[in-house]
């Protein structure tokens, strides 16, 4: 490019309903996991007004009867914060359904023998952004709502709920390297003790957004990207309804319930799936997606694990220094255990003479691709998931997220001769 540009990324919080779905599908994995890891599970929810429905294959020697489905359930969603019932969603009154199911004979011959659970192409992305080697915009999205929660459960924004969506646009210069935030978006449920009256309609008053911005946006853009919150440029909170009006180039613009309102949120102002935010687990659309969902799947489903795989092996080939930027790309036949192809792109970005069909074949040397290979290599028989269904699969540097560990590094800055 020839020319600054911006990219904008989301991200929603654990009380968004569709994570309170996938929180559900994942608490329902590690339960199966942690009372027999070689159980096989493929568990989908939905959630609306007062109503959880879990449903799915699942063959475990767990004991999942109906009344354990349920106890989890509730614990989820106590756990994430609903608790209270006037607001239509709570752990204590909700229905819960269950409708699982054993998984099909023709799926277990093929993955009995060491197959992928299903077909399909994942892809893995990293770069220099972020310490986490992650996409800024999606990053600083994550840190937004996983503060917002950290602030509503400890008081310190004692008018939130749990529902919350954050959006950041950042502005890059032509060689690709971030320059400023551009704009912030937040969007969260609150009660009605910040609403006030204007012209006859109710807004979500000025002072609560200041109290978002000063508690919430500023610290976590600061402790991120203090590189690019120098204290000299202006945060404006645009009004409600305010369009066409030209901004300082030093001003970051600030968007708090554009809408105006937002009292009525959660599974009962909108239902909530598993799976309906794959680019919010992923890269936030910098990098591409194959298209299967994660939570609620154990790893022999290359969706999941695959998908894993390839962020750990994009990781440790840009920490290793191959590459200012890579995306990986692995695909997989039903029951067949070799990947059908492996695919690399360091977008001009490889380092030292090094080429994509180069660091393909690195990459066949240095990491076991079958999915036994995978679960072995990155550890993956574990109850750890129901934690990656909330903030990002990826980027946090977490003792069981074993596929953000950089430890082939050192081999492939070897291998290729770099040190």
């Amino acid at each position: 490019m020839s020319q600054n540009y911006l990219f904008t990324s989301e991200s929603v919080s654990l009380g968004h309903p569709d994570k309170v779905a996938d929180q559900i599908s994942d608490t329902i994995l590690d339960y199966c996991l942690e009372h027999d890891p070689k159980s096989r599970v493929a568990c989908e929810t939905m959630v609306t007004t007062d109503y959880a429905c879990v449903s799915g294959e699942i063959t475990t020697k767990a004991n999942l009867t109906r009344a354990v489905v349920d106890s989890l359930v509730r614990k989820t969603i106590r756990e994430i914060g609903y608790t209270d019932p006037s607001i239509g969603f709570a752990a204590d009154t909700c229905q819960v359904d269950c409708r699982l199911h054993s998984q099909s004979g023709d799926i277990s011959v093929g993955v009995d023998n060491g197959g992928a659970g299903d077909q399909g192409m994942m892809f893995g992305f990293a770069c220099e952004e972020t310490k986490s080697l992650m996409p800024l915009p999606i990053s600083l999205a994550h840190r937004l709502v996983e503060n917002h929660s950290r602030l509503r459960e400890s008081g310190e924004l004692n008018f939130v709920r749990p529902d919350a969506k954050s959006q950041v646009t950042v502005e890059y210069k032509p060689d690709g390297s971030p320059c400023r935030i551009h704009t912030v978006v937040l969007s969260t449920q609150h009660d009605s003790s910040v609403v006030e009256e204007r012209n006859g309609q109710k807004y979500f008053s000025d002072k609560a957004r200041q109290e978002i911005l000063n508690k919430l946006i500023i610290p976590t853009l600061k402790a991120e990207r203090p590189d690019l919150i120098d204290g000299k440029e202006k945060f404006y909170i645009v009004p409600v309804g305010e369009t066409g009006k030209t901004y300082a180039p030093d001003v970051i613009l600030v968007h708090i319930n554009p809408t105006g309102i937002f009292l009525e949120g959660g599974p009962h102002g909108d239902c909530g799936l598993t799976g309906r935010k794959i680019i919010v687990d992923t890269y936030g659309g910098r990098g591409r997606h194959g298209g299967g969902a994660f939570s609620g799947k154990d790893p022999t489903k290359v969706d999941r694990s695959a998908a894993y795989m390839c962020r750990y092996i994009a990781k440790n080939l840009v920490k290793a220094g191959l590459a200012g930027q890579c995306e990986v790309q692995l695909s997989y036949a039903i029951g067949y255990p070799d990947p059908i192809n492996i695919w690399v792109s360091t977008f001009g970005t490889a380092k030292n003479g090094l080429t994509d069909e180069k660091i393909v074949a690195l990459i066949r040397a240095h990491f076991k691709l079958t999915p036994k290979g995978i679960i072995e290599t990155l550890n993956l028989r574990r109850p750890i998931y129901k934690e990656s269904a909330r903030n990002g699969h990826f980027g946090r540097e977490m003792e069981n997220f074993t596929w953000e560990k950089t430890d082939q590094a050192a081999a492939l800055r070897k291998a290729a001769g770099l040190g």
